[in-house]
């Protein structure tokens, strides 16, 4: 199954609009796929390894962040290992960014910043560089460029996320909008999603392109995979 990507073509939550009740349902859906389908335990994996408790002052930056619930996620396990956690979350879109930051009040350890993830510059690198659930957003060359940014950034630690794509991803996306999460956004969105998807065999090769090297890779449950270094 090749990957169909159409760079003209944009998910419908990438497209500039204004905060509106269909935008927070989509969110609110993409939340509850990443708490039932494994990507909240995915990260929770390596932040276990990473992020030791009473640590102090870890610098982690979150691109992509969507809502903010990853940054979340990581903020609610450091508090409770006592560890020192600062995160920046970047995301272009300011609609968005307005409903994380509604969410994460309560959360000053969280700073959420408009920005085009490719072009982030940061005064000292980060310990910990996220991406979680949006490559597949990206062209093969933008995807290159993405993860050689994500390994610039860092100092210590990168984990990049994402849908895989295959057959039976395919038929669950597709059954899953059929018969529960069947709003139009997010319908629209999943099943573009899971056609732009790379393979576990084009990811490791976008990484290697993007001069990565001796870093982990492996797929997960309910086809999500995973590229690493530490």
């Amino acid at each position: 199954m090749k990957r169909s990507f159409d760079p003209a073509v944009f998910e419908m939550m990438d497209r500039p609009q204004p905060v509106s009740a269909e935008l927070e349902r989509d969110l609110k859906r993409i939340r509850q796929l990443n708490r039932w389908f494994g990507s909240y335990r995915l990260v929770l994996h390596f932040i276990n390894r990473w992020i030791k408790p009473g640590a102090a002052r870890m610098r982690i930056i979150d691109l992509a962040t969507g809502s903010g619930d990853i940054p979340r996620l990581i903020v609610d396990y450091a508090r409770k290992i006592r560890a020192n956690v600062e995160i920046d979350a970047l995301d272009r879109q300011p609609a968005t960014l307005e409903i994380a930051r509604r969410l994460s009040i309560g959360y000053p350890e969280i700073s959420l910043v408009e920005a085009n993830i490719l072009e982030r510059q940061a005064n000292a690198p980060y310990d910990i560089v996220l991406n979680s659930l949006a490559l597949h957003h990206f062209s093969e060359e933008d995807a290159i460029r993405l993860l050689r940014r994500c390994r610039e950034l860092s100092r210590r630690f990168v984990l990049v996320s994402d849908l895989r794509r295959g057959f039976l991803a395919t038929a669950g996306v597709y059954l899953l909008t059929a018969l529960i999460f069947r709003e139009p956004m997010t319908r629209y969105d999943a099943r573009l999603s899971v056609k732009r998807a790379f393979s576990f065999a084009e990811l490791d090769d976008l990484a290697r392109r993007a001069g990565w090297q001796d870093f982990g890779r492996k797929k997960f449950r309910f086809a999500r995979q995973a590229i690493w270094l530490e």
